[in-house]
């Protein structure tokens, strides 16, 4: 049998372990997207490359000073306008229709009394990795899914029957342990498992065997399974498939559509033989921001730069050589452009700044819309890919990577922003 183990509102229960007055009230953790990492604040910088998922950035910024619970001027703009989207809810708050996503100014209105408080990544990364190494300790195959899911391989290690009792005293242990629910899903295939999970929420355990997947499954609305988001729905709807049994009952058709609707097929009916996977070595580091609509270029260029020197702060921490860059542009009115480029060379600073804005004037195509995200990212580590560097480089890059390594000694000890290029200066 495989098994999910779900963190119930992980950020909200990450935070009741901080602050118990929490406990039992309407709470939820929202924010606005990182704009600190552009203003003219002094930042310091942690980073996590053990976890990821939706709203887990790897490049936190340590903010300036903590945040009050009932303090909403973080959220809320000089013109008065309350800005920003939950990222997590507790069951309190979901009660009194609180979701997520869900707009901060939305859910104030439909409950006045919510206490929002901004996220604690770091803390979040701990709690993470903490419950991954004391999953590990018992059982033998853990693949994280992502900072709050986590498969487990039980096969050959907890007989069939006894899964039920197991995956209950797991549960316990975790709360005892760290004072984090969690709700945790049994079946013989990982999808199924998740699925189980979702439905024995909160705090509870689910175990499906293989005479008992028709019943779970046969009247679920489709949306309820992995994969399957709103675009899928409105083409399964139109044509009247509106319940996961719906779908089983229409084996011939799955059959014969493309492959990733066929393995779609296969996760509902239980029969992918989907493997829990061990951990793999990370094969890309990345930074991203949203922001207000900008049209200006140059303020671009300048946030860009500064989005370079967190990242090349972190790959230089890490200890790796990225030799492919990517850049991702999101515009107001739902354009896109993307771009990389590959450079076979010693990783520096400069070579990152420079390779990006040349990017940004290559694909930025659209130049009289405003854009809303960017986002870089570096993959293709030279130790992975075992190819030669650029050797006739080579003597040059030396000295931009000496120079990058003392620049990264001294934003450790007095923050990133001690150092800066000459063209963050021109725009605040």
């Amino acid at each position: 049998m495989k098994i999910l183990i779900d963190l119930d509102c992980f950020f909200v229960s990450a935070e009741r372990t901080q602050n118990p007055e929490l406990i039992g009230i309407p709470v939820a953790v929202g924010g606005r997207g990182d704009q600190h990492i552009f203003s003219a604040q002094n930042t310091r910088q942690s980073i996590s490359l053990e976890n990821s998922g939706a709203f887990v950035p790897s490049i936190m910024l340590q903010p300036q000073k903590p945040v009050s619970i009932k303090d909403r001027s973080y959220f809320t703009d000089p013109d008065g306008r309350i800005r920003g989207i939950l990222t997590t809810a507790s069951y309190e708050a979901r009660n009194l229709g609180i979701k997520t996503p869900m707009p901060i100014g939305e859910a104030l209105r439909i409950c006045p009394e919510l206490i929002i408080l901004t996220p604690t990544f770091p803390l979040y990364h701990e709690l993470s990795t903490r419950l991954r190494d004391f999953l590990q300790r018992r059982i033998p195959l853990i693949e994280q899914f992502s900072i709050d899911e986590f498969f487990g391989d039980l096969s050959g290690w907890v007989p069939d029957e006894e899964v039920p009792a197991f995956i209950e005293k797991l549960k316990e242990d975790i709360y005892d342990t760290f004072d984090l629910p969690v709700s945790i899903g049994a079946a013989p295939s990982k999808w199924i498992a998740k699925l189980a999970s979702s439905q024995a929420k909160p705090f509870g355990t689910r175990t499906v065997y293989p005479k008992e997947h028709w019943h779970f499954v046969k009247d679920m609305p489709i949306g309820k399974f992995p994969g399957i988001g709103r675009k899928l729905q409105e083409r399964f709807h139109s044509m009247q498939f509106h319940t996961l049994g719906d779908i089983l009952n229409a084996q011939a058709y799955f059959n014969a559509q493309v492959p990733s609707i066929r393995e779609l097929y296969r996760r509902i009916a239980g029969i992918d033989n989907d493997p829990v996977n061990p951990p793999k070595a990370r094969k890309s580091i990345g930074v991203a921001r949203t922001f207000d609509p900008i049209v200006n270029r140059d303020e671009i260029r300048r946030r860009l730069t500064i989005l370079c020197r967190h990242l090349a702060f972190t790959i230089l921490k890490s200890g790796v050589n990225p030799t492919h860059f990517h850049l991702y542009l999101r515009y107001e009115l739902h354009g896109r452009a993307k771009g990389h480029v590959k450079v076979e060379r010693l990783f520096s600073e400069s070579l990152l700044r420079e390779k990006i804005l040349s990017l940004f004037d290559e694909i930025d195509q659209l130049r009289t819309y405003h854009l809303i995200s960017i986002s870089i990212s570096t993959g293709h580590f030279s130790h992975q890919t075992k190819k030669a560097l650029d050797m006739f480089t080579l003597h040059e890059d030396r000295k931009k990577v000496q120079l990058s390594h003392q620049s990264a000694k001294i934003r450790q000890k007095y923050g990133l922003d001690i150092l800066k290029w000459g063209n963050e200066l021109s725009l605040q």
